[in-house]
């Protein structure tokens, strides 16, 4: 399809992949007609902001999360949900009876909390409600169970603690290990240790129990309860609506290296698997879904013409008093080499990949994200 057929694009998700496609297609020249579907009925706001500051008590008038009004002048459908895509007759159809046409599709449905069992006492943290009554629960400062050891776990069980609860966290070995590597690991692990943080590792764990009476059961045998009970234990992505369209493989949508499955139809974010240079991937992290996003709208309006997606990974997260900032592909394996600081206080650090590529990580050290990137270097 040529940029002068695309008179009409539907963005199907309202999170940051898809309204920043939205933003990308304007400033790309799109000026035809454009439309948001979002199955919940919030304007789009900052996911990771859930896990951070709009679970502590500082954020007393619960604003941490929102994001500036959108600018794109899409006709928005919130509340409303995607329940196919047919791609012969070029179509998304909603779950209230609505038939969208389009030239262009941007599915950016991204994806869910992983869950461990059917009880309503397993309480996920994945949207905006879920934070908020999450939040509403805190105010009692009941003593908290978290299974799950990666960013998000430690991130909720952070601000579980700040906000006067006893916490517990059940882990899959140590935590953060899998995700940024022993050494940094060990780091934030220490610093939730020192606030007070419970840290059980297991081998696996499960949840069991009846509505009202839930349990984690550890692979040792051992039993552990709480008032609440939370799970952090990945995510799935959003493609059950895409049944019967060949878009999915493995549970996920391949796409080239501009964000496309196929001409005229774009994925984008949590759902969406890109070419790196460490080969084909998901990667649901908040800023990959924008740079996503923004190369797969341009490719929509200019085809090859657009550039292809040059990924760089970058992830920070805010836990236990400290904040973390890093470029380049985790997890850092060994020990790092100190840029500035050291192992006692703020340091700017760096690893050398088995790849040829460079990580580098800030931890409790100012610095602005482009040096940062400068510091990073890619695989050759």
């Amino acid at each position: 399809m040529s940029a002068a057929a695309l008179r009409r694009v539907v963005v199907v998700g309202n999170g940051i992949a898809g309204i920043t496609a939205a933003d990308t297609l304007r400033e790309a020249g799109f000026d035809g007609e454009l439309t948001v579907v979002g199955d919940e009925r919030h304007p789009a706001y900052s996911r990771p902001a859930l896990s951070k500051a709009l679970l502590l008590d500082g954020d007393d008038d619960g604003t941490a999360h929102t994001l500036p009004p959108a600018t794109h002048g899409a006709t928005e459908l919130l509340g409303v949900r995607a329940t196919g895509l047919d791609t012969d007759r070029r179509l998304v159809t909603l779950d209230d009876g609505t038939a969208l046409p389009y030239d262009g599709v941007v599915l950016a449905t991204g994806s869910r909390a992983r869950r461990l069992s059917a009880l309503p006492d397993e309480v996920t943290l994945r949207g905006l409600d879920d934070a908020l009554e999450l939040r509403r629960r805190l105010a009692d400062r009941p003593s908290v169970l978290v299974v799950g050891g990666g960013p998000l776990g430690m991130e909720i069980a952070s601000g579980c603690l700040a906000s006067g609860c006893r916490v517990t966290l059940v882990s899959q070995g140590e935590p953060l290990a899998a995700q940024l590597g022993p050494y940094l690991a060990r780091v934030l692990t220490a610093a939730g240790r020192e606030k007070g943080l419970t840290v059980v590792e297991t081998g696996a764990a499960r949840i069991e129990g009846t509505p009202g009476d839930a349990r984690v059961v550890l692979a040792e045998g051992a039993e552990l309860r709480a008032e609440v009970l939370l799970s952090a234990v990945g995510d799935v992505p959003n493609t059950e609506w895409l049944h019967g369209t060949g878009l999915v493989v493995d549970g996920a949508v391949p796409v080239d290296e501009r964000g496309l499955a196929r001409p005229g139809i774009a994925a984008v974010g949590d759902l969406a698997v890109f070419p790196t240079s460490r080969g084909r991937r998901r990667v649901p992290l908040w800023s990959s879904a924008i740079d996503q996003a923004k190369v797969a709208a341009r490719a929509l309006v200019h085809g090859a013409d657009a550039p292809p997606l040059a990924f760089r990974p970058y992830f920070w997260t805010e836990q236990f008093g400290r904040t973390l900032k890093a470029v380049g592909h985790l997890p850092a394996d060994g020990e790092p080499e100190y840029v500035d600081g050291g192992p006692d206080g703020p340091a700017l650090m760096t690893w050398c990949q088995e790849d040829g590529g460079t990580t580098a990580v800030a931890l409790d050290y100012r610095i602005p994200i482009p040096r940062l990137r400068r510091l990073s270097r890619a695989a050759a």
